[in-house]
């Protein structure tokens, strides 16, 4: 199975759920700073990067774990979607493929550290909100990756997408 785990830059909330779902994070104790800053491309893809897909790891199962940014179209991870499903029926690929949108978890202070930080370059004032964003919403990003995961392992569709709008 291929986990994909997608929000608007594919940098913060995704690169949570992917350290998570890795188990690179403690889930006892809420995150410090260090262990926010050190997650594998946490706040530090680019505009460039948008559409791209960043493979984190396999997981304990074997499954891949990849992040993407989609920026603000609702287009994108359906277009994916179908095209794994078009290379699927043609014999080309048969692994099953779940998306998880990780975009309901991002609190306020996430949303305007990305901005601060990525959007314009003002990383004094981004960074500090990114990490009071992470420590907030780290536990929802959690659960989310457990249900994510839960979902993948009990269908058997071969494409899942998860738009998440409970885990605000």
């Amino acid at each position: 199975m291929i986990y994909i785990y997608d929000d608007y830059a594919g940098t913060h909330s995704t690169a949570i759920a992917a350290a998570y779902h890795l188990k690179k994070l403690p889930t006892d104790r809420k995150l410090s700073k260090e262990e926010i800053l050190n997650i594998d491309y946490f706040n530090k893809l680019t505009k460039d990067d948008f559409g791209k897909l960043f493979f984190h790891g396999l997981d304990e199962e074997g499954n891949s774990v990849y992040t993407i940014g989609r920026k603000r179209s609702k287009l994108v991870v359906p277009a994916l979607g179908n095209l794994f499903l078009l290379l699927q029926n043609k014999g080309n690929n048969q692994e099953r493929i779940i998306f998880s949108n990780t975009s309901p978890t991002v609190p306020f202070a996430m949303t305007m550290g990305g901005f601060f930080s990525r959007g314009i370059g003002l990383d004094f004032i981004g960074v500090p909100l990114l990490i009071a964003g992470a420590k907030q919403s780290s536990n929802n990003i959690y659960n989310l990756v457990e249900y994510t995961k839960l979902r993948g392992k009990s269908s058997d569709e071969k494409i899942i997408i998860l738009e998440n709008k409970n885990f605000k």
